[in-house]
């Protein structure tokens, strides 16, 4: 008898304890989100998102991409988010934290959209370690101006801050090719159309991105830096409406380009950058099917890019307006699960 009260006492605290190991990790789990691919080209394929801008709604637009990469092109995609550590919620002005950057050691593919982030350096390790890795990269908006140490200047990282003099130009200008500059086009008064660079209409990017607009502006550039190769160029338009005249004052400049990095591993990556990324700009099915074929090409699947690759948004998107503190308060990463 004592022997079968004791076997029932060791598995009821098997049993307390297997539900809490599951309950802790899906309160661990709840800091990011996990959409796995359904059936498509890029099965097999895992795409990591790293977002935090304060700005420009990347919280709500990468959520968006990753649905339609992993729905309509079958590659699993996790997304990770700025963390308020107090409350849990995504919280794009806390510039310190993104739980869940061990996912990068099975990416492969990292798309970027962070702004000024200043991460704890057994966060940035991960980062780091996948911009020497080889493996591809993409970079949205804010990512030319990615990180920016400003409290822990004595970190091994804060080289790869914006406009850091010993890395030259940062994270930004050496991985995506420009770092942080102005805004060219008015910020919130002239938006963007993107025209195909001359002689780059047959890339495999671009295919059947013909109608590229965004509420963005263009965002200004020095000389790009490494071998870029500009495939979108920014006509600077007179308002907020994609039948506004274009300002000509204002030549138009890159705002798409595919660059290389070698990384200090001494291996080389694809890259592909643009400046555009207004949480608006997701509304436009040219730039969202920028967005896919880019990644197809970044992972060496440009045979696969179809004419006119499905980029149907999935579900809503209705993303806050842009500025500063403007984004959905009290949501976790799992409010955007498909």
């Amino acid at each position: 008898m004592r022997k079968t009260r004791r076997a029932m006492k060791l598995l009821a605290l098997t049993v307390v304890g297997v539900a809490w190991l599951a309950s802790s990790r899906a309160v661990a789990d709840d800091r990011w989100l996990v959409i796995e691919g359904k059936d498509g080209p890029g099965k097999g394929k895992h795409i990591v998102f790293v977002t935090g801008d304060e700005e420009y709604r990347s919280e709500e637009s990468m959520p968006q991409l990753a649905k339609i990469l992993a729905l309509q092109h079958g590659f699993k995609c996790t997304v990770l988010f700025a963390i308020n550590k107090e409350t849990g919620e995504i919280d794009p002005q806390t510039v310190d934290n993104i739980p869940g950057l061990e996912a990068l050691e099975t990416a492969d593919l990292m798309v970027m959209f962070t702004r000024f982030r200043e991460l704890p350096d057994e966060q940035m390790k991960y980062i780091i370690d996948y911009t020497n890795s080889g493996k591809p990269i993409i970079g949205l908006r804010t990512a030319t101006h990615a990180f920016n140490y400003q409290t822990h200047r004595d970190s091994p990282y804060a080289k790869y801050s914006f406009r850091d003099n010993e890395f030259k130009g940062g994270w930004g200008r050496q991985v995506l090719g420009e770092t942080w500059i102005n805004h060219y086009g008015r910020h919130q008064s002239e938006s963007t159309r993107g025209v195909i660079a001359k002689g780059r209409e047959n890339h495999p990017i671009v295919k059947g991105a013909e109608d590229i607009w965004g509420p963005s502006d263009v965002y200004g550039i020095t000389t790009l830096h490494g071998d870029c190769q500009p495939l979108v160029m920014g006509q600077v338009l007179v308002g907020m409406d994609p039948q506004d005249e274009p300002n000509q004052n204002k030549a138009p400049v890159p705002v798409a380009w595919t660059k290389t990095y070698t990384g200090e591993q001494g291996k080389t990556a694809r890259v592909f950058c643009t400046t555009m990324g207004h949480g608006g700009d997701l509304k436009s099915e040219g730039f969202r099917r920028l967005l896919v074929n880019a990644a197809y090409w970044c992972l060496g699947m440009e045979d696969q890019i179809p004419a006119r690759a499905k980029v149907d948004l999935v579900g809503p998107y209705d993303p806050n307006h842009i500025g500063m503190g403007g984004h959905k308060k009290g949501l976790k990463p799992a409010d955007h699960k498909p």
